[in-house]
């Protein structure tokens, strides 16, 4: 990085850039080399300038949000990791009658917003319950369970373009899917806005505590994850077929799939990345030649990583 761009940053940001930063501890996984530049805007203002200077330097940034659902290569992260700070971390809530519109900032605890929209009474996020992360991580996602998903309210987002202009998107120019939701190139998403509809307490009540029982019995606890490792295939669940390919236990260096959950791999204790990267190839060939199903990966890769492991040929 040019001494000037390092300066300009530094000038906009002060303490809050920092270089050669590891990322492991910003990750659930507890896994992650280190990363060239990490950056913190509080403001709009801040954030805009930032992507604006980047964008203007060819320089590539990643946004991080929770740390979940993501596991960061061993080398770490070239360019500019930026990581929304308190200014984007709030819920601001407008209700009428038996609907509410609320505007989520990015940075804001899914988790934490589910129960307050609960606690006021609102039906239609309770399914992520026990979901960790932020809002905005949930959003690019498309975090779902238990039959609901986020783009069933959310209704527009707002952020910053690449080019540092700030943005709205309604919810039918945003391209929701299972588990991913495409936006356009860089943009960087800074709030969130819901509507929800008022519902029976007992019933909302209800499923939050299914939501949570379900997920204490079934995921695993005491090991750094990063939640389901893949994907469910149409029709059929992820964990059921690794389980069936006989793979609960698999180790790979300190990588583990889970004993209690088959599509968890868990950090045993100072596992690397590759360890982790490597026990998900194995997983796929194995759930390949016992099911003919190629999983595809829920967690992200970000950063440096050798070529991608290909699905097997399907011969004639």
């Amino acid at each position: 990085m040019r001494p000037e761009l390092r300066d300009q940053l530094v000038s906009l940001l002060g303490e809050r850039v920092r270089f050669a930063l590891p990322l492991a501890r910003y990750t659930s996984f507890r896994i992650g080399g280190p990363a060239d530049v990490v950056a913190e805007p509080t403001t709009l203002e801040e954030l805009r300038m930032l992507v604006a200077l980047l964008h203007a330097e060819h320089l590539p940034f990643f946004l991080l949000g929770g740390g979940t659902n993501i596991l960061v290569s061993d080398s770490g992260v070239r360019g500019v990791v930026i990581k929304l700070g308190d200014g984007f971390n709030y819920a601001c809530w407008e209700e009428r009658e038996d609907v509410a519109a609320v505007k989520v900032g990015a940075a804001s605890s899914l988790g934490r917003f589910v129960r307050e929209a609960v606690r006021k009474g609102y039906q239609g996020v309770e399914f992520a319950e026990g979901i960790p992360g932020s809002v905005g991580g949930g959003l690019l996602m498309n975090a779902g369970a238990f039959g609901g998903e986020l783009s069933r309210v959310v209704t527009t987002i707002r952020g910053v373009a690449r080019e540092g202009r700030v943005a709205r998107l309604s919810g039918e120019e945003i391209g929701f899917a299972y588990r991913r939701t495409t936006l356009p190139p860089q943009f960087v998403v800074t709030e969130v806005q819901l509507h929800l509809h008022r519902g029976e307490s007992a019933e909302m009540a209800a499923n939050m505590e299914r939501a949570q029982r379900k997920r204490q019995q079934n995921q695993p606890h005491g090991y750094p994850n990063a939640g389901s490792i893949f994907k469910n295939p149409p029709g059929t669940y992820a964990g059921r077929l690794i389980e069936a390919a006989g793979l609960k236990g698999r180790t790979q260096g300190k990588a583990r799939v889970s004993e209690q959950h088959a599509n968890f791999i868990v950090n045993t204790g100072g596992a690397s990345a590759t360890d982790v990267k490597c026990l998900m190839e194995q997983v796929q060939h194995a759930v390949w030649e016992r099911h003919q199903v190629w999983l595809e990966p829920e967690v992200r890769l970000v950063g440096e990583w050798p070529t991608e492991d290909r699905r097997p040929e399907t011969g004639d």
